[in-house]
């Protein structure tokens, strides 16, 4: 066993289509694509990723001690995936061309983060390195809150008692019934005390415009012709995603 922290960034948002076809599924399955690459890229090499897990990445990063574990990389890890989200996202949205229910709700999406610090095992399955063990569970379990918020940073007091500055002046603290664990105390700050949403960049281009949506063409064709099912494995995405688990892999975008 390890002591580690662990960290879920879950993209949310999208509602059901009222129009599912396969136009519709593929662009979305490649803007959710595009943002969870974003996520993943933010983190570089403060975090280790566990695993995809439909549109949410788990990350994890081994603490070397059990009594006052450093929570710095973490914390700037949390702001730069937040920071590469809106980014991302803000280009997907100005570059956009397509009129596709996909396309326009991109600027819907929304982006949240669960953290916890506990104790995990580490098991071989292939060649994979998967977590497991109680906390585990419980950053999972903490997805389903009770948060106002459609944007925020959740932590446990494990994870709260190594904080200072705005986000613990800004916590909000409640307490969240868990399925065979009981009731828990947690804390969160709005996402915008964690990083705030800047302007863009730079202005909209007709050339950046069709060439973002010639690749998506181009990477969606497997998607129109049948060769592959378009958006399987993004939950919020699917006309039935509350009705099946997530996979625990990304589905590739590429032809």
């Amino acid at each position: 066993m390890a002591r580690a922290f662990l960290l879920i960034a879950d993209i949310g948002g999208y509602t059901r289509f009222m129009k599912v076809h396969r136009i519709n599924l593929a662009h979305a399955q490649y803007v959710v694509a595009r943002l969870l690459e974003a996520v993943i890229d933010g983190a570089g090499r403060r975090l280790r990723l566990a695993k995809l897990e439909g549109d949410a990445a788990f990350f994890y990063l081994e603490l070397p001690g059990a009594d006052a574990p450093s929570l710095d990389a973490p914390r700037q890890a949390i702001a730069a995936i937040r920071r590469a989200f809106v980014a991302r996202q803000a280009e997907l949205v100005m570059d956009r061309v397509c009129a596709c229910d996909g396309c326009t709700q991109a600027g819907d999406l929304t982006l949240k983060f669960v953290a916890h610090v506990g104790e995990v095992g580490f098991q071989r399955v292939k060649r994979l390195r998967e977590l497991a063990g109680v906390d585990v569970i419980v950053v999972h379990r903490l997805l389903k809150n009770a948060v106002p918020l459609p944007e925020y940073l959740l932590m446990t007091p494990a994870v709260f008692a190594h904080v200072d500055g705005d986000l613990a002046e800004h916590a909000v603290e409640l307490e969240e019934e868990l399925e065979g664990l009981g009731r828990t105390p947690v804390f969160y700050v709005d996402a915008e005390v964690v990083a705030p949403r800047a302007a863009p960049a730079r202005a909209p281009s007709w050339l950046r415009r069709w060439w973002g949506w010639l690749r998506m063409t181009v990477r969606s064709i497997p998607y129109f012709i049948g060769a592959r099912q378009a958006c399987d494995g993004f939950r919020n995405a699917s006309p039935i995603f509350d009705a099946a688990p997530p996979p625990a892999r990304l589905p590739r975008s590429e032809p």
